[in-house]
């Protein structure tokens, strides 16, 4: 019987403030499994680092309960099947799954996702076609309502939802100004076709990138991935009957998650302007990824969606590849190869 090297980052202690390789310890061990009727055997290729992973990790529950310690790293995979004993799937067959930070992995067959490489580049299961894709397209069309000639602003432009978004909305007509936090990601962003790229470092205060704002002509629609002075300034900032998408508040991952600063200071905004705010996950769209797909696969096979990755190399840099998240090193999605 065959036997396979194992790796393994498990999750151990409860981050306090930013998440790091504290936080998780790497177990190794060999492996020789017996697969059941219809399980295969994976192994992983391409692994996910993603914010959401820090919203897990709080002591207090939120969407789900907390992820338990001294479990592996859930995460989604990009994973080649090494055995099977499903009629589905074949060895060599490339597919996704959430099977978590580890190389190997022994999953029934309905927990898996055939991919087609003739389709498109595997990783884009990890972001385009994939839970990232699904979170803009859906968050955006379905929260955001877009018209066209409509201003979209969209905060964490550059990274993996938010430069989807921004794409989305500009092949919807709309005008968008992305807000992102280096001149390396405004210049990436204006070659996507934004109408302004704004560096909102390079402002001393939110009223500064409020006034800036209004310069431009207001806020329709507002798609958050990011909390913080972004929101403060764009709140202070939104048109008549405006639409505020709430995707994430990495800003705020890092310290205070499990316990919050005052609440929000601009609500009465959203009452002098009638907006609606809406908060959206992409688990509440996962039975419509066909509909999605059938939309955005085309755009990609055709060269007019951009699919921009961080790749870090090496299965040992996950931990450090997640911390890297909220220095904001990645543009568009952060992914790990394996080896």
């Amino acid at each position: 019987m065959t036997s396979y090297n194992l790796k393994q980052w498990f999750y151990v202690k409860r981050p306090d403030e930013r998440v790091s390789e504290q936080h998780y310890a790497l177990r190794e061990s060999v492996i020789s499994p017996t697969l059941a009727k219809n399980e295969v055997l994976l192994e992983a290729k391409y692994i996910s680092v993603d914010p959401y992973m820090r919203i897990q990790q709080a002591a207090k529950p939120n969407w789900e309960q907390p992820h338990a310690l001294n479990t592996v790293q859930g995460a989604a995979v990009v994973a080649q099947v090494l055995k099977s004993n499903s009629e589905r799937f074949k060895q060599g067959d490339w597919v996704s799954a959430y099977s978590g930070w580890q190389t190997h992995a022994v999953v029934h067959a309905n927990e898996i996702q055939a991919l087609n490489p003739n389709d498109a580049d595997v990783k884009t299961a990890l972001g385009v076609l994939g839970m990232p894709g699904r979170t803009a397209w859906f968050g955006l069309m379905e929260a955001g309502k877009p018209k066209a000639g409509e201003t979209v602003v969209v905060s964490g432009a550059a990274g993996a939802v938010g430069s989807l978004v921004t794409q989305f909305a500009i092949k919807n007509g709309c005008r968008v100004i992305a807000l992102a936090g280096s001149e390396e990601k405004c210049t990436w962003l204006e070659k996507l076709g934004v109408a302004y790229a704004l560096n909102y470092k390079q402002f001393d205060s939110a009223q500064q990138l409020h006034e800036r704002l209004m310069e431009l002509g207001g806020v329709d629609v507002y798609f958050d991935n990011v909390g913080g002075m972004n929101t403060d300034a764009v709140l202070s900032s939104l048109n008549l009957r405006a639409r505020v998408v709430i995707c994430g508040q990495i800003s705020q991952y890092d310290g205070s998650l499990d316990n919050p600063e005052l609440g929000p200071r601009f609500l009465h905004q959203l009452l002098y302007k009638r907006a609606t705010i809406q908060g959206i996950l992409a688990r509440d769209f996962t039975h419509r990824m066909p509909e999605m797909i059938n939309h955005i696969l085309p755009w990609l096979k055709a060269g007019e969606i951009q699919f921009k990755t961080t790749e870090i190399n090496g299965f040992e840099n996950l931990p450090s590849a997640l911390e890297g998240l909220f220095e904001g090193k990645n543009i568009g999605k952060a992914i790990v190869r394996v080896k």
